[in-house]
């Protein structure tokens, strides 16, 4: 299920949070536990959902849509705003089945965005809500190489596709963070080249995804036709990137696509 088909996804996880810790700089690392996690899929890779917050003042309904087809989305806007929970999009960072636990990192910046305030205060007992939406990145069988690009708001999703490619996959993985803390580890086919990114060292104020965008324009892939690429994160990554490789020759249909932000909207 890649992203044009995230509306069929019918698994609402009510949830817990039972952990946060502080993994990075500028990330927080919030774990959830529930009985609902038993029904959750695991199609591995960027696998994403929306994400449930709960209002920072007052009490919150998780009476919700189990899924967000117009009609559910419908469902969504017309519950009471005191009520309403904010309705964000987050990747799993790691999912532990067995242990009925889930692992979402989020990307904190003081106390811009609902979601980051949430995580820098949330402490364990918060209730939260999530609804499967699948992985978004489905790459053709004849792929020749991978280019997966993102910002730091994109990496638990390029990770986990990183993780899950077959062993024999190649290409090229460009992850830009703000700072060289913020690197993470990763399991990578051998023929993949990841390159990370440190944004703090090209100077103060830089544009986040500006530098991985620099990067993705410098590549040119060895056989367009069976290129698959990912590039997520800030939007002009994501839109601009996208124009790079669809006039290097890779088809509008193997590239996989998010702005999942805009640089000085607080959208997070």
């Amino acid at each position: 299920m890649g992203f044009k088909d995230a509306k069929k996804g019918t698994t609402l996880c009510r949830l817990e949070v039972v952990e946060r810790r502080q993994v990075s700089p500028h990330i927080v690392r919030v774990t959830l536990s529930g009985e609902d996690l038993g029904r959750l899929p695991s199609p591995g890779y960027d696998h994403w959902f929306r994400f449930f917050l709960p209002q920072e003042d007052g009490e919150t309904s998780f009476d919700l849509p189990e899924q967000l087809g117009m009609a559910g989305y419908l469902k969504y806007l017309r519950m009471p705003s005191a009520v309403r929970p904010i309705m964000r999009n987050y990747t799993v960072r790691e999912l532990r089945p067995e242990a009925l636990e889930l692992d979402i990192d989020f990307v904190v910046h003081g106390d811009e965005g609902p979601a980051s305030r949430w995580a820098q205060r949330v402490e364990p007992g918060g209730r939260v809500a999530l609804l499967d939406q699948g992985r978004g990145y489905e790459w053709a069988a004849d792929t020749s190489e991978h280019l997966l690009v993102g910002d730091e708001t994109a990496m638990s999703a390029i990770l986990g596709i990183l993780r899950d490619l077959p062993g024999d996959a190649s290409g090229t993985a460009i992850i830009e963070v703000p700072e060289s803390a913020d690197m993470q580890e990763c399991a990578a086919p051998d023929g993949i080249e990841v390159r990370w990114i440190d944004r703090s060292a090209s100077g103060a104020g830089r544009k986040p995804g500006l530098l991985a965008l620099e990067a993705l324009r410098a590549l040119v892939p060895a056989a367009p036709g069976t290129t698959s690429a990912y590039v997520c994160g800030e939007q002009e990554l994501a839109a601009e990137g996208r124009r790079h490789l669809v006039a290097a020759g890779v088809p509008k249909a193997r590239i996989a696509f998010v702005g999942y932000w805009r640089a000085g909207k607080a959208a997070y």
